[in-house]
């Protein structure tokens, strides 16, 4: 039986976490599936958007991290790093496509804009991968067409909007490598801060942020002419890792996984405007076509975590697999 004194603390507390996590019914929601990659499962999460609700697993090759649309909405493909293979998903009805074998290391996967171009970066392999995507062939969809060593550890990739150049960030050799997709030969390479993950190109190609998981810190690049030139270098927070667009071509979130926050940048000045709380260690985001509800994969909570970025209330988390990495749906914000 409760005593009296543990009664009020009991009520007390009950409040606090009803105030924490708001209903989620708050906000408008999607029709379109949500997909949460858990990278230690090797599977992928259906979340129900409707319910913020896990519906389904779906069995992907080892260590899916990375998720990437066709240009065409037509094809989500998910990238396993370890499994050396790709998954088709429909981005509507959630089912497997098809699974294409023998991609080695895909890790990290850009489409060109123009569709004629699928980058996949090697993590464990040291290399970029440029592969032709010819999707009218049923029985080869792609075919590698070029392969360049990028040492050491390629992390992400960017695709300029013109499909003329791909950047890479090398996390291990603390580097940013740019590829000519024109005459398929690197551009240049050159130094940056420790250990670089995701990169972010603004609408006009003018500017290359990078996130700097070994530092507190993104830096800014002018990648406009024919050298790059460092132009700023915010503080963000412990850990800076993944970019999210906020849909509106003014700001770009970054998630800061060993701070638990995500900061927003203003891309007129390239300046922190916001902090928002995130537990759980934030690693890649999603934004509804509602402009205000984030999603965000909590890496170390096994959780995919919902924020009203508005309220900065958190308004629900949903238990995925382990380690959930990459979270993608079609009815998102643009991601530019």
């Amino acid at each position: 039986m409760l005593s009296s004194l543990a009664r009020p603390l009991l009520a007390a507390l009950a409040v606090a976490l009803s105030a924490s996590i708001a209903a989620p019914s708050a906000l408008a929601t999607t029709g379109s599936p949500i997909f949460v990659l858990n990278s230690l499962d090797a599977d992928v999460s259906v979340i129900d958007p409707k319910d913020f609700r896990q519906v389904k697993r779906i069995p992907t090759g080892k260590e899916p991290h990375h998720l990437y649309l066709t240009p065409d909405r037509k094809t989500m493909v998910v990238a396993n790093a370890l499994g050396d293979s790709l998954t088709f998903l429909d981005p509507v009805t959630a089912e497997v496509q098809r699974t294409v074998h023998g991609i080695p290391d895909p890790y990290h996967l850009r489409f060109s804009p123009d569709m004629k171009w699928l980058v996949l970066a090697g993590n464990r392999l040291d290399h970029v991968d440029i592969y032709k995507w010819q999707p009218q062939n049923a029985a080869q969809p792609l075919a590698l067409f070029k392969r360049f060593s990028a040492p050491k550890t390629p992390s992400h990739l960017s695709i300029d909007t013109k499909s003329s150049v791909v950047y890479a960030s090398l996390q291990d050799s603390s580097e940013l490598l740019a590829i000519d997709l024109n005459t398929m030969a690197p551009r240049w390479k050159i130094p940056v801060g420790k250990l670089p993950a995701d990169l972010y190109l603004t609408p006009d190609d003018k500017y290359l942020l990078v996130a700097l998981t070994g530092e507190r810190s993104v830096e800014v690049y002018d990648v406009d002419g024919a050298q790059p030139r460092l132009v700023k270098k915010l503080e963000t927070g412990d850990g800076a890792h993944s970019f999210r667009a906020l849909g509106d071509r003014k700001h770009v979130l970054v998630s800061n996984r060993a701070a638990n926050t995500i900061s927003k940048i203003a891309l007129a000045d390239f300046k922190v405007v916001d902090t928002f709380k995130a537990p759980g260690g934030p690693d890649d985001m999603e934004i509804l076509t509602d402009g205000r509800t984030l999603m965000f994969t909590s890496r170390w909570a096994r959780k995919l975590t919902v924020m009203d970025l508005q309220t900065k209330q958190i308004l629900q988390q949903v238990k995925v697999g382990k380690s959930p990495h990459g979270v993608w749906t079609l009815d998102q914000m643009p991601r530019q």
